[in-house]
């Protein structure tokens, strides 16, 4: 598959979900670049963002097996990776995968399971394998995670650690809709849609399994000429000296938003990444990263502000 087929096939899946989607174009374009890129990502917003209803949305026009699983205080491992079950029919244990053994995965309010629950989702989005009973399991070829979390109610969660919220290549952050997509939303569920049954709004495939690794293989090839690089890398280090930071981002994030590039590239129709693309993606691939002093937050400054204080700081390579 080339550059152009890539391109093309991307942009048929972001116009199927503005048949469900409305107004977050913006959102669905980091999804997909998550997806591209094949990475993992954070989303946050309040209950009713359509959040879920975006991924579910995403897996059926990318053609891949998902499922979800609503996290809560009393949710085991073993409720998501699998359990061995003995059969007495062969005398041995039989191995039942959980929902974890899915291509796209959507965890909702991650952050309501307890740290163990959490520790065995993130290690095997780290890994791509579980381990039960000290067996490895593979997990899908494609296998993504878009985990959920709500910004405002915290009481009986458990806050991810900076080291586990690391391994998320985005966080995406989705607001209320424009009164005019507002509207546009009462008029699509009067004419019949229904965000329980997709099938209302007449969703097509446009990829499956073996398409979409060849667009991973496209993106993952993709040229970024080394003085690119190096901005990446400028980018990241001047996140560790700003006052307003008490923790910088990560090499591990130079190279999420190198990747994260690539996508933007590729829904852009470039065989190369441009300066342009990696500004595009730094707010999503480095907000969750980064922690500001208190003193900083008391103002309401944000991650946010830091990250485009930071660009117009920094020299683009020409």
């Amino acid at each position: 598959m080339d550059i152009q087929k890539a391109t093309e096939l991307s942009h048929r899946v972001l116009d199927e979900l503005r048949k469900v989607v409305v107004g977050q174009d913006g959102v669905i374009a980091h999804m997909m670049a998550a997806i591209l890129a094949g990475g993992h990502a954070l989303l946050e917003g309040v209950p009713g963002t359509a959040k879920t209803l975006i991924a579910r949305s995403l897996s059926a026009v990318v053609g891949v097996a998902f499922k979800r699983i609503q996290l809560t205080p009393d949710l085991m491992p073993s409720d998501i990776i699998g359990v061995s079950i003995y059969n007495t029919a062969t005398a041995e244990f039989v191995f039942r995968p959980g929902p974890i053994f899915a291509d796209l995965v959507l965890a909702d309010e991650i952050n309501r399971p307890p740290a163990k629950t959490q520790a065995a989702l993130l290690e095997a989005m780290q890994e791509r394998q579980a381990t039960v009973d000290g067996k490895t399991h593979p997990l899908s070829a494609v296998f993504t995670v878009f985990a959920t979390q709500n910004p405002v109610e915290f009481e009986g969660t458990y806050p991810l650690p900076e080291a586990e919220v690391d391994r998320f290549m985005l966080k995406i952050l989705i607001d209320y809709p424009a009164e005019g997509t507002e509207a546009e939303i009462l008029d699509k569920v009067h004419a019949g849609f229904d965000a329980g049954d997709l099938t209302t709004a007449h969703l097509q495939p446009v990829l499956d399994l073996e398409a979409l690794s060849q667009i991973r293989a496209v993106t993952r090839g993709l040229h970024v000429e080394q003085d690119v690089r190096r901005y990446i890398t400028q980018i990241i280090r001047a996140t560790r000296t700003m006052p307003q930071v008490s923790l910088g981002a990560s090499p591990r994030a130079g190279v999420m938003l190198m990747l994260a590039a690539k996508a933007a590239a590729v829904l852009a129709g470039r065989q190369f990444v441009t300066p342009d693309d990696v500004k595009a993606m730094a707010g999503a691939a480095l907000r969750h990263r980064i922690i500001l002093h208190p003193e900083y937050e008391v103002e309401g400054r944000t991650a946010d502000d830091c990250i485009n204080e930071l660009l117009t700081g920094i020299e683009v390579p020409r």
